[in-house]
């Protein structure tokens, strides 16, 4: 493959918050080879001419769930058509400028291999496989009216493992790790989504964490924990949980825990906002709905505590039962309390070290992939051109391969 350098460019610096003028950036292969103030003259190399555009890192969402369109029933939906939904999904999303995704359950590590093998267009993807719950937690799905053993006989089962004690905890986790997950999912607190536990439910015992948490480290991997309430947050926490997913009642003794733990968050705003506009059109229930409008009304409030806290936040969205294409709208959720700088830096730098990358994804520097964005504008005064499903990014190239070309490099 031909060198590529960039010209005429003003450049992202994430880490500062600041636009870098008068720098040209060289690719060869998926690699940023070279940032360097001046010229690069590279012999064979083209040059591009980027029109005094925005280059910039590609995106990373750290909760996404690409085996659900938010639209469709899990026990309706053949595996076959589960995974073209998924393929298309994962096409849109990359088409956003997300060019790394966790997916937070429900993917398999054979949605990574279809990536990796060029199968499926999208981005480069971490997966969690199954979450992991104990009964009446947050992903037994059955009401409370119902007497059948939850069991793994229909399609729902590819969203939750249900495990009780320490013993099956830890056969649950070794189950997921043998199938491929690059972190492992717990559930620390009821859910919206879920019928039968209300959001202060703290959830599974101190030995089952410990047990998870012990299993996924022996592996090398490490444990993801859904749980709102401060009480859920803590105790996750200090039990060795890495990332907290939503955590929308964080209060400050939380955060805390943890930023003395170097735990991160992940807050998912937009998803409250749609639930409750789009509920009834998805199907979901009322109690659904109305679940979602008690995390929506102090969603905000908990960005402004884990800053003050100094505790890390990556970016996430969760349109679990959610129209997709309102993935970057958590931009200007966030917006109201944060600044386009804090926010793109979640979506990036962020998010890398979230997905064990950092020093290789989440910056234009040497050394990284070329996982880039070209903006038709400067995203730190304008977040609009992050919106409009990828209308304003010129390109958008992943592992040093335009997959949106809008300046004639093919």
């Amino acid at each position: 493959m031909t060198d590529i350098v960039f010209t005429n460019f003003a450049l992202l610096d994430v880490d500062a918050g600041e636009l870098r003028g008068g720098r040209d950036v060289l690719i060869s292969g998926n690699m940023i080879k070279a940032v360097r103030e001046g010229r690069i003259d590279v012999p064979g190399a083209r040059v591009v001419d980027l029109g005094g555009r925005t280059l910039m890192p590609g995106l990373i969402d750290c909760h996404v769930h690409i085996c659900a369109d938010g639209m469709t029933a899990y026990p309706s939906i053949f595996p076959a058509m589960l995974a073209a939904k998924a393929a298309k999904i994962l096409r849109e999303t990359l088409m956003r400028g997300f060019t790394t995704i966790r997916d937070a359950g429900g993917a398999d590590m054979g949605y990574r291999q279809a990536i990796e093998a060029g199968l499926f267009v999208g981005p480069r993807l971490f997966v969690a496989g199954r979450p992991i719950s104990q009964t009446g937690g947050h992903v037994d799905s059955r009401n409370q009216a119902d007497f059948c053993v939850a069991c793994a006989c229909t399609q729902e089962s590819t969203m939750r493992s249900i495990a009780d004690g320490v013993d099956h905890v830890r056969r649950a986790v070794r189950e997921e790790l043998r199938r491929g997950a690059d972190q492992i999912k717990i559930m620390a607190s009821g859910g919206v989504s879920s019928p039968a536990d209300p959001i202060d439910y703290v959830q599974y015992s101190t030995a089952e964490i410990e047990a998870a948490v012990d299993e996924a480290r022996r592996a090398h991997k490490y444990v993801m924990a859904h749980a709102y309430t401060a009480d859920a947050i803590s105790r996750a926490v200090e039990l060795g949980v890495r990332t907290i997913e939503h955590g929308n009642f964080l209060d400050e003794t939380a955060a805390r825990i943890m930023a003395t733990h170097g735990a991160y968050l992940v807050p998912t705003l937009i998803v409250y906002r749609r639930i409750v506009v789009h509920g009834k059109e998805v199907g979901v229930s009322d109690l659904h709905i109305e679940k979602a409008r008690q995390v929506l009304a102090v969603g905000t409030r908990s960005l402004e505590i884990a800053r003050r806290a100094g505790v890390k936040m990556a970016f996430g969205t969760d349109l679990f039962r959610a129209p997709k294409q309102y993935q970057a709208e958590e931009f200007l959720v966030r917006a109201e309390v944060l600044s386009p700088a804090e926010i793109i830096r979640s979506a990036t730098v962020i998010g890398a070290e979230v997905v064990r990358m950092d020093g290789r994804l989440g910056r234009v520097a040497e050394g990284h992939l070329a996982d880039l964005l070209v903006v038709d504008g400067d995203p730190l005064s304008d977040l609009g051109l992050l919106q409009d499903q990828g209308k304003h990014m010129a390109l958008i190239m992943k592992d040093g391969v335009p997959v949106k070309d809008g300046l004639g490099l093919a």
